[in-house]
Formats: structure tokens, C-alpha cells, sequence
């Protein structure tokens, strides 16, 4: 088993690393997130990520990929995390893209997948609804077939990137009573934009006997969305630990160059063990984001799923220890919007949230017995 990151994924992440440094700065990103157009991320940093091929990275080369797999995915989320990035690469790319891989046919494949990699279309991906938390199957969107087609009635909330999204998948229970999965057109649903506390671009999506076209089978989809939802999830873990770095080190130059009492507060002591605490928590973050990845390749799907679902505990578990450190020690400064503290701490929290929080992970991960099965 390797653990150490590859030449090739070390260059992978040099790269966006250099990008990010050059054009996505606290003072940058915050103008992004000030700007009064529709749109609070950069087109033109979009672009860039495609000629990296960054959009096309885990697609087949067939499809205009670079035929890379979870582990280069993990190493550029993380890059992303620590520059705290707006764009809608986690609902294009990792949600959308990733569903139609996996679940669409070729002809769906070799239509937007190349589409995805060259920057030229968004994806979004629906499947929470009022009531449903995050369930995959209490949903009361339903899709009835029409013509060659079907159309979807229901409603999806807080969909992440669906305010920009040219094409959305969604979720609806068909006649036999199967959740399949249903590409559906950005100008066939009606859309309530906003941000979500983290800066990302979200709706809420209504749809009305909406035309669509069901992506690969559906009675498939649903083994296929918790796959996907698998590699979002542990993904998700590899950009928190560069969210979680970036707040603690941070949060160590702070202690450094603020002086009180004649002296930099960093040479106090209690300081220091707090500090010494926040990095045992993001090595405990970084191990257990290593543990989801290379669970992936487990070919049991339940070991699979109940080791990603331990590991996005004890990530929610350290970017809250950390968020809640970094803002105590920087005093008032971390919270204002000027400062980037605040900001990482918000997206962390937001992390928390997404696909399920902790409480719902404890309860499913200890029904199933915990990470280490007894004896």
C-alpha cells in the first residue's frame, strides 16, 4: 500500500499550487465574494483549471480526461482548500462529472464529458428536498415517462452550484418505484439563487412537468450516486485538511507578531499548547482523509462506505476544534470579513454539513459497529 504521494501527484499539486499563489489571494477572493455581478467566482480562473485539465482529470482520455484517479483528485481538492476556492468545481466536477462517468451512457459520456473538461459546461447535481435530509430515497420528486423522454415534477433544495449550472441532475422516483437519475436542462427548471455561508453559489429548483433524460438505467442510479457520493465525501475530507492547514499556520504567525506585554504572545506558554493541540488535530484530520482515499479501492462496498463515513467524522470533528481555536486566538480580528481566518472557518462548517453532519454519521458508523470491528 502506498502512502506517499507519487512525482507525478507532486507536481500535480505544484502546479495548482503556483496558480493559486499567483491569482487567488485573500485580498482577490474576497473581491470575488464583493462583486456585484451574478456571479461571485472567476470565468477566467475557470478556464485555467481546464488547460491544466483540472475539469477533465479523473474522465477517460477517450472523453477529453486525463485518465488520473481518486488520489490526484484528493491532491488538487486540497490545494483548492487552502486557496479556499469559489468556483464550481465540487458540483461540476466531482458531482456532476463524476455521475456521468459512472452512470451515463456512452452517447451521454461523449457528449458532456469532453463539454465538463474544456470548461464550456456546469453541472449540478439535486437530490435534497424539504423533508428529506439527506436521504438518497425520501424524495417525492417523481419522473413519468413522455414520448422517448420522461418529465420531472418536484422541487430540490440547496443544490449546490445550481444557480450557474447549464445542465442539472436530479433525483426522482420513477412508476415502479426505483430513484433514478435524470439530466435535466438549466432553462427547464425555475432557479432561487443565492450563496451559501461559505461564498458558494447555490438554489433552490422547482420543477414542472420539466423535460429530461434518464441517465444511464434507472434502476442503476442509485448504486451509482452512492459511489459518487463516496469519492465527493472523501474528496471533501482532502479539502478540509488544506482549509484546516492553512487556519493553523495562520493562527501560528498570528501568535508570532502579535506582541502584548512587551513580547510576542506566541512565547506564552498556554498559547503554546493550544497551538501544540490544533496540530494534533489536523494530523489526526490528515490521516483519517488518507484512510477514506485509499478506502476506495475496497471492493466492499459497505467497508468502503462505513471507513469514508468514519473518517468525515473525525474531519468535522478536527476543522471544528481548529475553526473554533484559530477565531479564540486571533481575538476580534478573526471575524471580521477582511481577515481570511473567518472564512475558512465558515467553509469548514459548511463541509460539516454536506451529504450528513455528525450526529447522522456517528449514528450510522456506530449501528454498524464502528470503524474496528470487535475481535
Amino acid at each position: 500500500m502506498e502512502l506517499d504521494l507519487t512525482d507525478e501527484q507532486r507536481m500535480l499539486g505544484d502546479a495548482v499550487k503556483s496558480l493559486l499563489d499567483k491569482r487567488y489571494d485573500a485580498n482577490a477572493r474576497l473581491a470575488l465574494l464583493e462583486s456585484s455581478g451574478p456571479e461571485h467566482w472567476s470565468r477566467e480562473l475557470w478556464k485555467q483549471y481546464a488547460e491544466l485539465g483540472l475539469l477533465g482529470l479523473t474522465f477517460d482520455e477517450q472523453y477529453g480526461g486525463a485518465g488520473m484517479g481518486v488520489g490526484e483528485l484528493a491532491v488538487v481538492m486540497e490545494a483548492f482548500g487552502r486557496a479556499l476556492i469559489l468556483e464550481p468545481f465540487i458540483a461540476t466536477v466531482v458531482l456532476g462529472g463524476q455521475l456521468i462517468a459512472a452512470a451515463g451512457t456512452p452517447e451521454q459520456k461523449s457528449t458532456l464529458l469532453p463539454a465538463v473538461a474544456e470548461g464550456s459546461t456546469l453541472l449540478a447535481f439535486g437530490y435534497t428536498e424539504p423533508a428529506s435530509r439527506w436521504s438518497l430515497t425520501d424524495i417525492t420528486t417523481t419522473a413519468t415517462p413522455s414520448g422517448d423522454g420522461w418529465t420531472i415534477s418536484g422541487e430540490k433544495i440547496a443544490v449546490l452550484g445550481g444557480d450557474v449550472a447549464d445542465q442539472l441532475l436530479v433525483t426522482a422516483t420513477t412508476p415502479d418505484g426505483a430513484v433514478g437519475l435524470f439530466l435535466v436542462a438549466g432553462a427547464d427548471v425555475v432557479r432561487d439563487t443565492y450563496q451559501l455561508q461559505d461564498g458558494l453559489g447555490a438554489a433552490d429548483v422547482l420543477l414542472s412537468d420539466s423535460p429530461a433524460v434518464a441517465v444511464g438505467s434507472p434502476a442503476d442510479a442509485l448504486a451509482h450516486i452512492e459511489s459518487v457520493l463516496d469519492v465527493a465525501t472523501a474528496v471533501l475530507c482532502s479539502e478540509a485538511v488544506g482549509a484546516m492547514d492553512r487556519m493553523l499556520w495562520l493562527t501560528v504567525d498570528y501568535l508570532k507578531t502579535r506582541v502584548q506585554f512587551g513580547q510576542p504572545i506566541s512565547v506564552f506558554q498556554a498559547l503554546q499548547f493550544r497551538s501544540a493541540d490544533m496540530y494534533v488535530s489536523l494530523e489526526q484530520a490528515r490521516s483519517m482523509a488518507l484512510v477514506a482515499r485509499l478506502s476506495l479501492a475496497d471492493d466492499d462496498v459497505a467497508e468502503r462506505r462505513r471507513a469514508v463515513q468514519a473518517a468525515k467524522i473525525q474531519i468535522d470533528t478536527s476543522s471544528r476544534h481548529i475553526g473554533l481555536e484559530a477565531i479564540q486566538l486571533h481575538g476580534g480580528i478573526g471575524m471580521t470579513m477582511e481577515y481570511p481566518v473567518g472564512h475558512y472557518v465558515k467553509r469548514t462548517t459548511v463541509i460539516a454539513k454536506t451529504f450528513a453532519d455528525t450526529d447522522t454519521l456517528v449514528e450510522i458508523v456506530g449501528a454498524g459497529g464502528g470503524l474496528i470491528t470487535a475481535g
